[in-house]
């Protein structure tokens, strides 16, 4: 992404900010404009990761906010010529339920909280996974919508509590209005593939009230003006509220600049997201036991690809050997790990236990035994052949998912586009390649913010009309231009 630098800003141009919530950090971005030209900047970065609560597994929903706003006044006080509009993107399937005086009931559960194993066996006993997914084109995970808000009645939460999701709550709290962005809402497994809307016999059929729910709205859907003390500063006086495409994987894959036909895309952050971009659901048996889902897509289509626990478990790792005063930075961690010239075998990043949080090398061992693998001894020195692990075991299940996803389609792929944070990662992109047999490119590391910004360009051109895709691509090729 380009940054500020001394150029002078186009006081005539207002800005946009572009608020990216992640598992890890959620960042506030600025868009200003410099000689017709975009200047994005990170103004602020709130760490962030699940809390536990007692037994329970949360989201710590007060100190996101409060670091929110604070980016929201840095970009103000920057922000001069005035912002014209804020748009939020997040990770999908959890949700705030809010009380009658608007107000969130209790902090939000975490998608890794175990809550769902029971919710989701009962589940199982009244709808087959052939026919959710045929219905609604999800993959049944545990950790999907659907599965929470079966869970809430046991864990002490009203069913009929109105709830929203994460991202479009921040845009609720920025001003009052509570929508279901289409993109987010196709995660929660309750979404008719074939309508676009709540598929309201499912929601009857596992007894969760329809009345909770919000209305679904599409990418690109201007939701209102900013409320509330921020709307007070000068910058925020004309500020819309745009709803983007509030799936921060949707937001990546609408950020690429490129065409994606007869390329597949990787998604590597906090989970992998591997697939493409069709524009008709693909909702066969063997669709559904290859672990593939369908999402829909900014502009029209939809992303159908799988979800590979990804750089999670890394991450995992890295927080217990820091606990331990073995800290590493994840640059130096990389290159130790392309020294390696070992390692025990592969595991399967998406095994049951690796999803879970603490204990994760020993999580990986546990793996590794399951297989008659040697174990990796967890001690200071040997952080590099974890990693390294890590990173071929990533590139085995990208290569078997490509594979897949190659027959699912009925025609070869000839190119991969890594996106996020893992497009940084050398050596995880080359074992893909190697894998794969396929050349890697790699996009912008902060693929959902480029793409977040360049639905609030086309939403505002668009003036209320439906969005092409190819409008938020034009934008998005405006926003990486150097």
């Amino acid at each position: 992404m380009n940054s500020t630098s001394d150029t002078p800003i186009d006081l005539q141009k207002p800005a946009r900010i572009a608020i990216d919530l992640g598992a890890e950090s959620c960042r506030v971005s600025l868009l200003r404009w410099k000689n017709g030209k975009p200047a994005i900047e990170v103004i602020h970065r709130i760490a962030n990761g699940p809390v536990h609560r007692g037994q329970t597994l949360h989201w710590p929903l007060q100190n996101i906010l409060d670091g929110l706003e604070e980016g929201m006044r840095k970009a103000a006080e920057v922000a001069t010529e005035g912002i014209a509009s804020i748009a939020v993107d997040s990770w999908a399937v959890d949700y705030v339920r809010l009380g009658a005086d608007g107000k969130p009931l209790g902090e939000p559960f975490c998608y890794r909280d175990e809550r769902t194993n029971a919710s989701k066996d009962a589940a199982d006993k009244l709808a087959s996974h052939e026919m959710l997914f045929s219905r609604t084109g999800a993959q049944p995970l545990r950790l999907n919508t659907i599965y929470q808000l079966m869970a809430d009645p046991a864990s002490g939460v009203d069913p009929h509590a109105p709830w929203v999701c994460m991202p479009e709550y921040v845009l609720y709290w920025l001003g009052s209005k509570r929508v279901a962005e289409y993109t987010n809402a196709t995660h929660t497994g309750l979404v008719d593939i074939k309508t676009g809307d709540w598929a309201r016999d499912l929601f009857e059929l596992l007894g969760i009230p329809i009345d909770a729910a919000p209305p679904i709205v599409p990418a690109g859907t201007i939701v209102g003006r900013l409320q509330g003390p921020l709307a007070s500063l000068p910058a925020f006086r004309d500020t819309q509220l745009i709803a983007p495409a509030c799936h921060d994987t949707a937001s990546a894959i609408a950020g690429i600049t490129s065409s994606l036909n007869a390329t597949a895309y990787i998604c590597s952050g906090t989970w992998s997201l591997v697939g493409t971009l069709v524009q008709t659901p693909i909702t066969h048996t063997d669709a559904l036991k290859a672990r593939y889902t369908n999402q829909g897509a900014a502009g029209g289509g939809f992303c159908f690809h799988t979800n590979v626990n990804g750089m999670w478990t890394l991450k995992q790792c890295m927080d217990g050997w820091s606990a331990e005063g073995r800290a590493y930075e994840i640059e130096d961690l990389v290159k130790k790990a392309a020294d390696c010239k070992t390692i025990p075998g592969t595991i399967d990043v998406d095994a049951e236990s690796l999803l879970l949080d603490g204990k994760m090398p020993e999580r990986i061992n546990q793996e590794l035994k399951g297989r008659g693998l040697p174990q990796i001894a967890d001690v200071a020195g040997n952080e590099p052949q974890f990693a390294r692990l890590i990173f071929e075991s990533l590139a085995s299940r990208y290569a078997n998912a490509l594979a897949h996803l190659e027959l699912m389609l009925g025609r070869k792929l000839e190119r991969i586009h890594i996106l996020g944070g893992g497009s940084k990662n050398k050596l995880l992109t080359e074992m893909t390649s190697l894998r794969t047999g396929l050349p890697v490119e790699s996009g912008q590391p902060e693929s959902s913010t480029i793409g977040n910004l360049a639905v609030q360009l086309a939403a505002s051109e668009a003036n209320g009309k439906p969005l092409s895709s190819e409008a938020i691509r034009r934008w998005a090729e405006v926003l990486c231009q150097d």
